[in-house]
């Protein structure tokens, strides 16, 4: 029987009898069980989301219950990013160590216990014990989620998978809100107790569900288990050819060689810290420089145009707009958790089809003139002597447009992006640093958000944020290479020419076009899914 290639990165990989040069490639299914691994391991996400969107209507009650100032208030709300980045700086090793799956039972069982902590605070410093508790968690969960998720996945569908963390994070906002809500009516000083302390009981069952998921293939194949690597590989991948495909990706980025294919092999001795971060920051190649610049950037871009102002503070935003009702307050805050999802599972369908690029760029658009449309309601209504009810339709929709546009693109593609991009050896450390870049800007703008808009008036505030924004725009336009359908070894081929990284897209297309007509040689290996193979080149 004859091979349609004979050697495909050091694995034979079978023809597809029957099949002609006229007939259209068949769509694979998506894989089911990657599917569900991604959705147990992304749902840790609903920690943080959880914690960001009931304590926007929980510090309301505890400023009045504690009698705090709004600096300590401040402080209190963003507190729990600053606290995050020791959890998220301690998980690039615990995860190598101790494995990613097991890594999240751990940000699980210690968000529960920040949880009851802060439920339980009789005063303002016991509760900012809990906060430090629950951020340690937070920090464990939001890198750990998407780096599992991103390894797990087939290439096909790696886009709208390793958007789930964002969808779960927007998920938990919308249950705080509606948490925020439903026990807003309880004594003032057991309300908020109850709104915090409730985000224990997901955490119990995050906990047991993911010791059901494998654990990830490539860190299965750095610890040399090759055998439960092929296993997990088999469940996870579209296709048998494209197992192998990426068993061969990651032994070679593990230094195993290609011939070796024993159940348990020695893995050369790597360092899990020295040696990585000279390479990340002392040494780097232009390849982990552009991967660097490119996945610290797009999460400092992500906090600074002021998505945690607006969800962190949104009933103080619509208090300065002019609604003065509580409880109007809160329902319009749960339309924004609302809004904020709807379009984050929008997002999850565009991302594999539409691509990278074109989303984050119109969703950072949309945000520059949401945030323009904010700041002009805003300034208005603070300079009116009287109620404006158009200014004030005009402030809440710019909030929900503003959020909208945020959730459709920069949201979840600064995750996928930042988790896709790293090479197996870097990728638990660089994407610790992305998470802390983000922790420390999210830290920064929620606890200085109150202060800042006083100083400079809200409207100013978020003119501010527009202005950041433009700027992260061009940044994107000009840095980030389009990643849609690669494997997570080959893009990095697109990294380290910085600007020139359009002129290495064309020649990779030029080169798909010559590969995928079996009479022109063969100079490459284009896998089952129209993919270039391109585990010879040298990083």
């Amino acid at each position: 029987m004859a091979e349609a290639n004979p050697q495909t990165n050091g694995f034979s990989v079978p023809a597809q009898n029957n099949i002609t040069p006229f007939d259209p490639p068949k769509k694979p299914k998506r894989n089911k069980f990657a599917f569900a691994c991604a959705i147990l391991a992304s749902m840790t996400s609903i920690l943080l989301g959880y914690d960001i969107g009931v304590m926007s209507g929980a510090g309301l009650f505890i400023q009045d219950d504690l009698k705090i100032s709004d600096t300590k208030l401040e402080v209190l709300m963003g507190i729990l990013n600053v606290y995050s980045l020791l959890g998220s700086a301690a998980a690039g090793r615990t995860s190598d160590w101790i494995g990613r799956r097991y890594t999240i039972v751990l940000a699980s069982v210690i968000f529960f216990a920040g949880a009851l902590l802060m439920g339980f605070a009789p005063n303002y410093a016991f509760l900012m014990v809990g906060r430090f508790v629950a951020g340690i968690g937070v920090g464990y969960a939001l890198m750990i989620a998407p780096v599992y998720t991103a390894e797990i996945s087939p290439a096909l569908s790696r886009g709208f998978l390793t958007s789930f963390p964002e969808v779960f994070i927007n998920a938990g906002i919308l249950l705080g809100y509606v948490s925020n809500y439903a026990f807003s009516k309880l004594p003032l000083h057991l309300g908020w107790r109850f709104m915090l302390g409730v985000g224990a009981i997901p955490s119990v069952f995050l906990a047991v569900g993911v010791l059901a998921m494998p654990e990830s293939p490539r860190w299965l194949v750095l610890q040399g288990r090759l055998g439960d690597a092929k296993r997990v590989l088999e469940k996870t991948s579209d296709s048998k050819e494209e197992a192998l495909l990426r068993l061969s990706d990651i032994k070679e980025a593990a230094g195993i060689p290609e011939e070796c294919n024993d159940d348990v092999v020695q893995v050369p001795k790597r360092s899990h810290g020295e040696d990585v971060w000279k390479e990340l920051l002392v040494h780097p190649t232009p390849t982990v420089k552009h991967i660097l610049i490119a996945g610290i950037g797009i999460h400092f871009f992500q906090q600074t145009s002021g998505i945690d102002a607006v969800v962190l503070y949104s009933p103080k935003i619509f208090t300065k707009a002019g609604i003065t009702d509580k409880d109007m307050e809160l329902l319009c805050t749960v339309a924004v958790g609302f809004v904020k999802t709807m379009f984050i599972l929008v997002a999850t369908f565009l991302l594999d089809r539409v691509g990278r690029r074109p989303l984050l760029l119109t969703s950072v658009v949309g945000m520059i003139i949401s945030l323009a449309s904010l700041g002009i309601s805003l300034t208005i209504i603070e300079h009116s002597t009287h109620r404006l009810f158009w200014a004030i339709a005009l402030a809440i929709t710019s909030v929900l447009a503003y959020v909208a546009t945020f959730s459709i693109g920069m949201g979840p593609i600064t995750w996928v992006y930042s988790s896709e991009i790293f090479p197996l050896r870097l990728r638990a450390q660089g994407t610790s640093m992305g998470v802390a870049v983000n922790r420390v800007m999210s830290g920064i703008i929620s606890m200085t958000f109150l202060s800042f808009s006083k100083a400079i008036t809200i409207g100013g505030a978020f003119f501010f944020f527009m202005g950041v924004a433009m700027v992260g725009w061009v940044f994107f336009y000009t840095l980030l290479p389009e990643t849609q359908g690669k494997t997570l070894e080959e893009m990095q081929v697109l990294f380290g020419t910085f600007f020139g990284w359009r002129a290495t897209m064309r020649e990779l297309k030029k080169n798909k076009r010559v590969n995928v007509n079996p009479g022109e040689g063969d100079q490459g290996n284009v896998n089952n899914n129209g993919q270039i193979e391109l585990g010879n080149t040298k990083h």
